[in-house]
Parts: structure tokens; sequence; C-alpha cells
């Protein structure tokens, strides 16, 4: 292209070129780039020109080339598919007609702050430096699947929506980034796409509003990211969907609301996560879904997870803030696959890991009597004996009060009326207390039971204290077993 064919805007651009000098065409007072389509042909670049200034143009000694144009108008079709670039490539608060796509391309660096798109096509793109978006407007699908960016990629405060919700509006799946993804204030009408990324630093979505009812607002499956995700105040409305990922550092979702109704909040099944925060956030509209999940740190309040929570197999070291267990066995019994005696198991630990051996046995006594819900009638009957008068091994004081009482009533029944001696000049003297223990005892002896009968309702009083001692020997028995065992 000669320079004799340019504009005056064109020509401007194509001389800034050769030293890297900036072009900016804005107003004084500044301007908004969604109002480009009104621009007028002082500050119109044709996308021909752009291409065949980065692609054709000669380079003298001593010349260090850049494109950095800013406030343009860009119209046509910038078309870089599979194209090396070897300047940096800045086209800030630009707004382009139509859909750039760089495709393969092998960049710099590229910079396009606050410019407006209708798309932007940057899928298996390699950038030896930063992308930066920070406060696009792109009214379509940002491609970047499969991208190489060796520094972060930058989208503080951009805007993405799209009129076809059948594809993701933004797309980093199989992405890399070297460094990290800033994306703190970003608005996001569709899906977000993550799938098998890989983060070299941390992810930063604080304020991010990511919107894509019945659908997934956040799909993150296999993503790897090396620190955080940093989260805070996040407004999703569709699912956020982790499972498989791993991060080391935290997971953090605090002061955040998260609804995705009659599906998956929060779904980060098969993950493994250093920590996880999502106290002090607004109750999650959804099922909150960690099966098979490793977690180091659990960091949420009981109310944040109001409705059906999924903890098969869920493994983790620690919770906080502390709560007492009256508030966390709650959340095991709303677990949508029933009764699972590992999540009982991991809570019982976590409360043994800070020393708080009163909850703990908490937390076994509502295992035994979740599992007790599970069994047939008879095991259901033999249950309650057990929870009622030893509390499965976890209250012995009251087969001792059971005992105390029976023992009480017996004597004074018996007290009041003597049964007659089986052979009264064999007979021992009487002593109601010591008839009421050989009847309660089941192997201990004082030598009265044998010596007297009780007639009339005294006899099936002695039936009843006699079928009330076995069952309190067998329950004291079985509990402390089954204390024992888990210590």
């Amino acid at each position: 292209m000669e320079i004799n064919e340019l504009t005056a805007a064109e020509a401007q651009v194509w001389q800034a070129f050769r030293t890297g000098e900036p072009v900016d065409f804005r107003e004084a007072g500044g301007d908004n780039a969604a109002d480009g389509a009104d621009w007028g042909p002082e500050r119109t670049v044709r996308a021909p020109v752009l291409r065949t200034l980065l692609l054709s143009t000669p380079q003298e000694d001593g010349e260090i080339p850049r494109l950095r144009l800013s406030g343009a108008r860009i119209t046509g079709h910038l078309n870089l598919m599979y194209a090396i670039v070897d300047h940096p490539l800045h086209l800030r608060y630009c707004h382009f007609d139509e859909s750039p796509d760089l495709y393969g391309t092998r960049l710099r660096q590229l910079n396009l702050r606050g410019s407006v798109l209708p798309a932007v096509n940057l899928a298996s793109t390699r950038i030896d430096g930063p992308l930066r978006m920070t406060n696009c407007r792109v009214r379509g699908p940002v491609r970047l699947a499969g991208a190489e960016i060796a520094g972060a990629l930058f989208m503080d405060g951009a805007e993405v929506t799209t009129s076809d919700t059948s594809v993701a509006v933004l797309q980093l799946h199989q992405a890399v980034l070297g460094d990290g993804f800033a994306a703190p204030g970003l608005r996001v009408r569709g899906e977000v796409l993550l799938d098998g990324a890989t983060v070299g630093g941390s992810i930063n979505l604080e304020g991010a509003e990511l919107s894509n009812p019945g659908g997934h607002a956040l799909r993150a499956q296999s993503l790897e990211v090396r620190a955080d995700v940093r989260a805070r105040r996040l407004r999703a409305e569709g699912g956020i969907d982790l499972r498989g990922a791993r991060i080391p550092g935290r997971l953090d979702l605090m002061w955040s609301r998260l609804s995705n109704p009659d599906g998956m909040a929060l779904r980060a099944s098969s993950s493994t996560i250093g920590e996880l925060w999502l106290f002090r956030s607004e109750p999650l509209d959804g099922t909150l879904h960690l099966r098979r999940a490793r977690i180091d740190v659990l960091g949420f309040e009981p109310e944040v997870v109001p409705g059906e929570a999924l903890f098969n197999n869920l493994s983790y070291t620690a919770f906080t803030p502390y709560e007492p267990a009256e508030r966390r066995i709650p959340l095991l019994e709303r677990d949508g696959d029933g009764y699972i005696s590992h999540s009982y198991e991991q809570l019982t630990a976590a409360y043994r890991h800070i020393g708080d051996e009163a909850s703990a046995r908490k937390v076994q006594l509502a295992t035994l009597r979740r599992h007790r819900t599970t069994l047939p009638w008879l095991g259901r009957v033999w249950g309650h004996l057990q929870d009622l008068t030893v509390g499965y091994g976890f209250r012995p004081l009251r087969a001792a009060v059971w005992l105390l009482s029976l023992l009480a009533a017996g004597s004074i029944a018996y007290a009041a009326h003597h049964p007659r001696p089986l052979k009264a000049s064999e007979a021992p003297e009487f002593n109601p207390v010591f008839f009421t223990l050989d009847l309660l005892l089941p192997v201990i002896s004082f030598g009265q039971e044998g010596a007297f009968a009780p007639a009339g309702g005294y006899q099936y009083l002695s039936y009843v204290l006699i079928l009330t001692g076995w069952i309190l020997a067998t329950t004291v028995i079985a509990g402390v077993s089954r204390s024992v065992t888990r210590q």
C-alpha cells in the first residue's frame, strides 16, 4: 500500500509507527468508544491499512516500531490469522466496526484497553507478554481457547455479553496464562469457560458479576491455578463448576452471592483446594457439591448452606469459624446422598483436631442416631433402647440413674409386701434392697432371689426387673465396647 493512498489519519498512524510514537485521536475531555460508530474520517483507520503496516512495513536501522493507537474507529476486518507480528500492538479506546481475527497469531504484546468490539478471536494465539483488555466492551464471544500468554491476562472492569447463549461468551478453555488472570469488576452475560486452563499465578474475580441463569456462570473443570482464586463479593447467577480443579492456595468467596435455583450453586467435586472460604456470604441458592474433594480448611458458617449439600467422601482437616457440634450436624443431615458415615467421621476428626472432644462425642452420637434410621424395625427398636438407656455408650451415667430408680422402686414395693420364702427353715432374712439387686443384676447373686417367691402383681414386677436388668447390662456392654473401639 502506497502512502498516497492513505487518509490523513492513516498517514499520521503510518508515520508514527516507525518510531513507536503514540497517536491519540481522543478529544481533550475524553470520549466514549461506544460512540465510535459516529466518529468521522478524521479519526477513522481502515483495518487493511493496519494489517499492511504490521506485516509489510520495512524496518530501518535504529528504529523500534510500535503501533500505539488510541481513540480511533477501525473499519473493515482486521485479519491477522497465523501472522507473526514482531511489534507491540496497542489499540486502546478504539471502536471496531467488525470483529478482529487473530487466530493462531504470534504477538509480542497486545493492549486493547477501553476498546469496544463486536467480538474477538484470539484462540490459539501466542503472546510473549501480557494481554490487556481492561475496561473493554465486547458484544460477542471473546475466544481465547488454547491461547498461550506469557504474562498476565487483564480484564478488570471489562464487560462481555452475547445474545447467543448456546456458546460460552468468554472462552479460556485449555489456555495457558504464565502469570495470572486479573479481572476484578468483570461483568459477563453468558458462560465463562475455563476448562483445562492453567494459570501460573492467581485468579482475581473480586466484585465480578457473572450471569447465565439456568446454565453455568463459570465452568472451570480441571482448572489448575498455582496460587489463589480471589472472588470476594462475586455475584453469580448460574452454577459455578470447579470439579477436578487444583487450587493449592485459597478459594475465597467471602461476601459473595451464588444463585442457581434447582441446580448446583457451587460444585467443587473431586477438586483439591487449600482453603475454601464461603463465610459471611449470602445463603447459597442451590446445592453445595463437594463430593470426593480434598480441602485442607473449610470456611463457612452453617447458615451459608441452607439447602442441600453433598459431602460424600469429602476430606478436610479443619473448619473455620468454630461452631459447636449442634450447628454443624444439621448440615450432614441434609446430605442429598442420605446417611454417609464418612461425613460424620470427618467432622469428628475435625473437632478432635482442635481438641474439642466433647463435640467429637456429640457427632459420634449423631452418627449412630442417623444410622439407626437406615435399619430394619428390630434394629431401630434396639437402637432406641441403647440410646434411651446409655446414649449408645456416650452417656454411661444414664445406666446408673436407671439402676438406682428401679432399685428404689423395687425396694419400696418389696419392703411393703415381703414375698414368701420357698423354704422357711432355710431362707435367709429377707432384705428388699438386695432382693431387688438380685433381680436387676444378671450375674451377681446375693442369695435372695432363689430364696423368695413373690406372688401376684409383685411376681410380674420381678419379671420386669429381670428383663430390664438384662437390657441395661447388654446395652452398657455394647456401648462401652463401641466407645473403646473408637478411641
